[in-house]
């Protein structure tokens, strides 16, 4: 759900052109994103869900998946919807090198620059695992890090049914990035039931912004 306030006070220490924890609320706008993909069952199902709900969303794929799913990738960039970064292995960073992390990094970004024509993707790291050494090395390099202001935990496979209850009972605010997953069916199943509401109280769900 909406992440701590001990988490929020220490990710509202690093500025916002280096970690991206909200969007840009104008307009009542919220984000979806989705990990873990592509998934060639799962995937398919959330974007035939975005499109029948004029829905947006980014969708931070694994390399090593996304190099076996082009149609999939190629119909994400087609149906207005952003790539993100990953990584390539979805190791975790903390037992990588820093050498290490920005080469998984850079194999997945000119992976995915072959269906968007973008050198540079938005990253979100493994299980979110922050590094000392990759901000600092992005601080350096100009780039930021995707985050989130609410997460769904739809990977603790519980019942879509739950999922959805509890989502319902918190929905997202004007702003929030959602963290969700597409390789399982939780998030298609619950997002079904909740956006039709959530577009009805005013929800518009946008792509997060691409990188410079």
């Amino acid at each position: 759900m909406k992440i701590s306030l001990k988490k929020r006070l220490v990710l509202g220490v690093l500025p916002d052109r280096l970690l991206q924890v909200r969007g840009p609320a104008d307009g009542h706008a919220c984000y979806l994103s989705f990990d873990d993909g592509p998934h060639p069952e799962h995937t398919p199902r959330l974007l035939d869900l975005l499109a029948a709900h004029d829905a947006r969303a980014s969708f931070f794929v694994v390399g090593k998946l996304a190099e076996g799913q082009p149609r999939l990738l190629e119909r994400i960039v087609a149906e207005g919807h952003t790539l993100g970064n990953h990584s390539y292995n979805h190791r975790g960073f903390a037992a990588l090198s820093l050498a290490e992390q920005v080469a998984e990094i850079r194999r997945t970004d000119e992976l995915l620059s072959e269906f968007d024509r973008r050198p540079l993707h938005r990253v979100r790291p493994p299980q979110g695992h922050l590094t000392v050494p990759l901000l600092l090395h992005f601080l350096r390099v100009g780039r930021s890090i995707a985050y989130w202001s609410y997460d769904s935990l739809d990977y603790q496979l519980q019942s879509a049914d739950a999922l959805a209850g509890r989502l319902r009972r918190q929905p997202p605010v004007a702003g929030d990035i959602l963290l969700m997953h597409d390789d399982s069916a939780l998030a298609a199943a619950a997002l079904g039931e909740l956006l039709p509401t959530w577009r009805e109280h005013g929800c518009v769900f946008r792509a997060l912004r691409t990188e410079a």
